[in-house]
C-alpha cells in the first residue's frame, strides 16, 4: 500500500520548519506503511568541488574508524556528522570517486545518497519511531520527500526502505508495482547503474539516472519512463532544485497535490496535507494519469 509525502518550500521563511512539517505529514501515513520509513531532505549544500554522502551503519559501527579509512583512502578532507544510525560525510572529492571507493572498501556500510544537497535517512520500524530516531522535526531545508512502506514485493529491511537514490542528488519514492523491473535491472546494470537491492522501486530510480546521464532532462526522462516502465505507480522524484510527481496511465494508486503561495505538497492522502499551515486556502487537485508535475528553483 505505502504512503508518500513531499513538501517544497517557496519562501525562505518556511525552510526552518521543513522537518517539523514533513514529520507531521509522514506520521499521517504511518498506517499505510508501518514496516519502515525514510526521508530525503535537501539542505546545507557543500561547495561545487566537494560531495556529501549519507552512510548507514549499525550499532557496532565505529564511525571514527570509518572516518579515518575514508580520509586516508581517498586522500581527502572529510567532515562527518552522526545522525542516529547514519552519518553524513562531506568530502573534498568528486561524487564518482567517492561512490566507487566506498563501494569497494566499506562493505559493511550502505550508502543511501550522494550529492551536494541530498541526505537520505531510513530505517525499518514504525514511522513515528523512525521520525524520532533521526530528530526529523528539527531539520531545516528547502524541500523533502518521505515514504512509509508496507512491504509486498521484498523483505522488511532498512536497505529495502525508500527513498532510493541512484545518482547525484536524485531520489525516488514509489507506491505501486513494476512488472518488468528484473529485465530492466539487468539492462541498467550493464550500463553501469549501481543497485543495492532487488526492490523494483530502486530500478525506477536507476532508470531515471540512466536517462539523465544520457543527457535527457528530467521531463524527458519521465516521458520515456511512461513507455519503458511497465506497471502501476505513483512516483515522487527529488532533485537538487525541486521535485516532480508522475502517475502511470491508469493511475490506480492514490495521489493528491496542493499548492499555496508558500508551498507545494503532495501525499497519498489529503490528511497529510491538512497538517500544513494555510491548507484551507490551498489549490487541491488529483494529478492526472501520465502527466508530469514539477516544481524547481533555478540552478
Amino acid at each position: 500500500m505505502c504512503g508518500i509525502v513531499g513538501l517544497y518550500t517557496k519562501k525562505p521563511e518556511l525552510q526552518s520548519s521543513l522537518g517539523s512539517l514533513l514529520s507531521a505529514m509522514l506520521a499521517q501515513m504511518a498506517d499505510r506503511g508501518p514496516d519502515s520509513a525514510g526521508v530525503a531532505i535537501y539542505r546545507d549544500p557543500v561547495d561545487e568541488e566537494s560531495i556529501k554522502v549519507t552512510l548507514q551503519g549499525d550499532q557496532e559501527t565505529d564511525w571514527l574508524v570509518i572516518e579515518k579509512k575514508i580520509t586516508e583512502g581517498l586522500d581527502a578532507t572529510a567532515k562527518i556528522s552522526l545522525i542516529a544510525s547514519h552519518a553524513v560525510v562531506s568530502l573534498s572529492v568528486d561524487g564518482d570517486t567517492a561512490t566507487e571507493w566506498i563501494d569497494r572498501n566499506l562493505d559493511t556500510i550502505r550508502m543511501t545518497s550522494n550529492g551536494r544537497f541530498i541526505e537520505i535517512f531510513k530505517e525499518k520500524g514504525h514511522p513515528n519511531k523512525v521520525i524520532d530516531s533521526f530528530s526529523l522535526q528539527n531539520m531545516a531545508g528547502t524541500h523533502a520527500l518521505g515514504h512509509t512502506r508496507m512491504a509486498t514485493e521484498s523483505r522488511v529491511t532498512t536497505e529495502h526502505s525508500h527513498p532510493f537514490s541512484t545518482g547525484m542528488d536524485l531520489c525516488l519514492v514509489h507506491n505501486g508495482s513494476l512488472s518488468n523491473h528484473n529485465q530492466l535491472r539487468e539492462k541498467l546494470s550493464a550500463e553501469g547503474i549501481r543497485f543495492q537491492t532487488d526492490n523494483d522501486s530502486e530500478v525506477a530510480a536507476g532508470y531515471l539516472t540512466w536517462r539523465l546521464k544520457q543527457g535527457a532532462s528530467l521531463k524527458e526522462a519521465l516521458e520515456a519512463a511512461l513507455v519503458d516502465l511497465d506497471g502501476f505507480y505513483t512516483f515522487a522524484i527529488g532533485t537538487k532544485n525541486g521535485f516532480a510527481v508522475l502517475r502511470d496511465p491508469i493511475a490506480c494508486k492514490p495521489a493528491v497535490l496542493a499548492e499555496t503561495d508558500d508551498w507545494v505538497a503532495m501525499s497519498s492522502e489529503y490528511r497529510s496535507i491538512a497538517q500544513l499551515p494555510g491548507n484551507k486556502k490551498a489549490k487541491v487537485w488529483e494529478p492526472n494519469p501520465a502527466t508530469i508535475y514539477s516544481w524547481e528553483r533555478e540552478s
